[in-house]
């Protein structure tokens, strides 16, 4: 059975810092790509970062120079670390494990809010 279980959401003021992990089990995740995705009330769900089995990354625009994804294979782990958060920012985010085959895992989300 294959799990994504996202944390290090919260409330956090403009300017501040988080860092989301997303603990994957049931997959060989080491030949995954895996990312970060976010979705706002009202939004559809968006690209935030993606890393590849090789460690090459991808960023969105609004987010590129402010948060950094890392993989630990070791730990079967994806993270996110976010700083000078905005309140555009608020969203669910959700962790994604693609395998090589094009099946497509999500964890349940977590939620992140930016507000003074």
């Amino acid at each position: 059975q294959v799990q994504l279980v996202e944390s290090g959401g919260g409330l956090v003021q403009p300017g501040g810092s988080l860092r989301l992990s997303c603990a994957a089990s049931g997959i060989l995740f080491r030949i995954n790509t895996v990312g970060w995705y976010r979705q706002a009330p009202g939004n559809q769900r968006e690209l935030v970062a993606t890393i590849s089995s090789d460690g090459s990354t991808n960023y969105a625009a609004s987010v590129k120079g402010r948060f950094t994804i890392s993989r630990d294979n070791a730990k079967s782990t994806v993270y996110l670390q976010m700083n000078s958060l905005k309140p555009e920012d608020t969203a669910v985010y959700y962790c994604r494990a693609r395998s090589p085959r094009g099946f497509n895992y999500w964890g349940q989300g977590t939620q992140v809010t930016v507000s003074s």
